[in-house]
Parts: C-alpha cells; structure tokens; sequence
C-alpha cells in the first residue's frame, strides 16, 4: 500500500510533514481531513483528532507532526547522509528538537492556530462558525513579530535556524509561516533577515506543492506564491 498523509491544507502540522516528506523524495497519497468535524474515521486512526495522520507502506499508523518527523528519521535518516534532518550528534539534535517544538507548540499557540482557526476552520463549521474574533486575529498579528525578529536573530548567526545546514527546524518555521502568509498576515517589513532565510526554503523543490495549495474561498495574496517577494 502507499504510504498516505490524513493532513488539512492550511494545518501547518501538515505542512510542516509535507515538506518533510518531500525532503525524503517521499510522495503520498493526501486525504484531506477536516479535523473539526471530528469524523469517526478520522478518530479511529487519532483519538486525538488533529491533523496530520502518516500511514506508511506496512500499514502503520503514525500520529502527530513531532511522532512523524521522529518516524521518518529512524527509519530513513541516515539514507540522507549529509542532508539528514535530524542531525546526528547529540547537540545538534537537541537544538533540532527545541525549535520543532517552539514552531509546533509556541508559534502555533500564538500565531497560526488563531490564524487558520478563526479564518479558515470557522469558515467551514456546521457548528461553532461564524465570523472570526478580530481580537484573536489581533493578538496573532502582534505575535508573529517577536517570532520573526527570533527567526533573524538565529539566522544572524548560523547559515540556518539551527545551525549550518537545513533541517527539521526550518521546515517546521516555515511551514508555520507559510499558513500565516497564505492568510496575508506576515509583517515581512518586520525583519529581512527572517525574510532572506524564508525566500531560501521557500524556492526549494520541496516546497513546490504547498504553494500551489487553494482552499475554496480564501485566495492567498500574489506575494505567497512569489519566490522573489
């Protein structure tokens, strides 16, 4: 069986798997969720019921961005040499994992579980809808700046956010972004080095598909899809 990704379009977890996948030359099936409607499928295979879900070829079901990313390295890791995403040494790896988990649950906290919940999930509830709360809005807007001028603060001294080559960190920064840029609410006046460092992951290959994403509805603005913005 293929391996296949339960994800949502807009759901930065996803995203952060999708690129990752596609780092690993890995295509999968996408089934898009609703993670919202608690779909008793969906359930089955997370309790949970968030997004993204991996099966892979045996038929193993892997939840969770962080579970995924750790799934992804054990088993195909060291194929990727030089290019691992988790780096090999311990440090590195622990740095790794400490900005994984500062996009994944403090920026999502703060910026872009708001961002696409009260701007896009909304948009699509049968019940619990309705027009978003600015005040929410509000407070990811004024968020997202202390996170880019960190972005530029790290880039400023390693080539990448978590040292001298790319990895898990920046594509779970970037895909976090990414969301908020689709949306129409990245600052990018608020720091250019944090812009330097997005525009590199941005042109990558991998990152192809993601700009290509549409929802019904919600157009993103020309700079999204502009890898010289």
């Amino acid at each position: 069986m293929p391996t296949t990704l339960h994800h949502h379009p807009l759901c930065p977890q996803s995203r952060f798997i999708r690129l990752a996948l596609a780092e690993y030359g890995i295509t999968p099936e996408l089934i898009e969720e609703k993670p919202f409607e608690r779909d008793p499928t969906f359930l089955a295979l997370d309790p949970a019921g968030e997004t993204p879900v991996l099966i892979d070829a045996s038929g193993l079901i892997v939840p969770g961005a962080a579970a995924i990313a750790e799934f992804l390295d054990e088993t195909g890791g060291a194929a990727l040499g030089d290019n691992r995403l988790l780096p090999e040494d311990p440090a590195a790896r622990v740095e790794v994992r400490r900005l994984v988990q500062w996009f994944t649950q403090k920026f999502y906290g703060e910026v872009s579980n708001f961002l696409v919940t009260e701007k896009v999930y909304k948009r699509f509830m049968s019940t619990g809808g309705g027009a978003p709360d600015m005040e929410l809005v509000r407070a990811a807007r004024a968020n997202i700046r202390y996170h880019l001028r960190y972005i530029g603060y790290l880039c400023a001294q390693r080539n990448w956010l978590a040292g001298e080559r790319l990895t898990y960190a920046d594509l779970a920064a970037a895909a976090h972004i990414s969301v908020v840029d689709f949306l129409g609410d990245v600052p990018w006046d608020e720091d250019e080095t944090a812009k330097l460092w997005y525009a590199r992951v941005k042109s990558r290959k991998s990152f192809r598909a993601l700009l290509a994403d549409r929802v019904p509805g919600i157009s993103p603005p020309p700079v999204y899809a502009d890898l010289d913005f």
